[in-house]
């Protein structure tokens, strides 16, 4: 009884320093969805301007610029997948690759087009090289903190192979994955196309043209463009694109956080459960490690008494 009831005590030091571990990793994570939900709301006034005015300059825009054109008859398509770094985030990163295989089947089986992935994160890196898939570009060591660069470069390697020729190994469109941070219980994965562009083109009238309802509306504003509409577009599209790298890069840091919290919490509630089991079956063994010791003693003193 004595070893039984080394190993339960041995591996009640163990439970506790694992809650300790888990407990430090969601503490910090909890530190870490406050910075990031400030970087997502610090960034929502500039995306809201900048949709705007890329919404006006392509309702003014007299050509048809190429981050535009909705290509019907397109073979290939580019997925950035946005993925973690790090593990012990519950099913984060398996949603996101769960959902990419889901548009690598719709984009391959229904439409007949080519998929190239870019991968953002360890966990897609490693998850497509395990299974000996081609990837076009992949970055790691970013998704915990990303920066503006780290979205221009993403969005320039996009935009190179979107503006290549089809011969030359050029895509038609390029979709992203992400998760978006609802709060720090629920975050879902988001499937969103972000070349070539949709832009909603919006007309504003005269006051005295517009109905009641109309009037309380909110309607773009009106700007000049110089030198031309074409030109600030071409200025324009390349950081709106920017933006939508980044603002996915956002979202998803602050969803991995949330998911890592969560995790760790639930880890440590498991441990202090599993501390307790193991404490009460500590104890049963301590207890009829007493009993024997109890009853051997006992039995010895009646074995003395008998032989005098």
């Amino acid at each position: 009884m004595g070893a039984q009831l080394r190993v339960f005590r041995r591996r009640i030091r163990s439970v506790q320093a694992t809650k300790k571990i888990t407990r430090a990793m969601e503490l910090i994570a909890s530190s870490r969805i406050i910075k990031a939900q400030n970087q997502v709301a610090a960034a929502t006034p500039y995306a809201t301007a900048l949709y705007k005015a890329v919404s006006l300059a392509a309702s003014n825009a007299r050509g048809n610029h190429p981050l535009l054109l909705n290509k019907k008859d397109g073979k290939r398509a580019a997925v950035l997948l946005i993925t973690a770094d790090r593990g012990l985030a519950g099913a984060y990163s398996a949603n996101i690759l769960r959902e990419g295989e889901r548009l690598t089947e719709l984009l391959r089986d229904e439409q007949g087009k080519e998929v190239i992935p870019f991968i953002v994160g360890r966990k897609g890196a490693g998850y497509y090289k395990f299974r000996n898939r081609e990837v076009a570009a992949s970055w790691t060591g970013i998704t915990d903190r990303p920066t503006y660069d780290n979205a221009r470069e993403i969005a320039k390697a996009l935009l190179e192979v979107f503006l290549k020729e089809e011969a030359q190994g050029g895509v038609d469109e390029i979709q992203i994955i992400y998760t978006r941070f609802v709060n720090r219980i629920s975050q879902v994965p988001v499937v969103q196309r972000i070349v070539p562009l949709e832009i909603v083109e919006e007309l504003v009238q005269s006051s005295a043209k517009m109905t009641e309802v109309e009037q309380h509306k909110p309607t773009l504003p009106l700007y000049d463009f110089e030198p031309s509409a074409d030109a600030v577009l071409d200025e324009l599209l390349p950081k709106y694109i920017e933006y939508l790298v980044y603002a996915g890069l956002l979202q998803a840091a602050a969803s991995e956080h949330a998911a890592r919290q969560r995790a760790m919490k639930s880890a440590t509630e498991n441990a202090e459960d599993l501390i307790k089991s193991l404490t009460r079956r500590a104890n049963q063994a301590r207890q009829a490690e007493i009993t024997q010791e109890i009853s051997e003693i006992v039995g010895g003193a009646d074995s003395l008494k008998t032989a005098k």
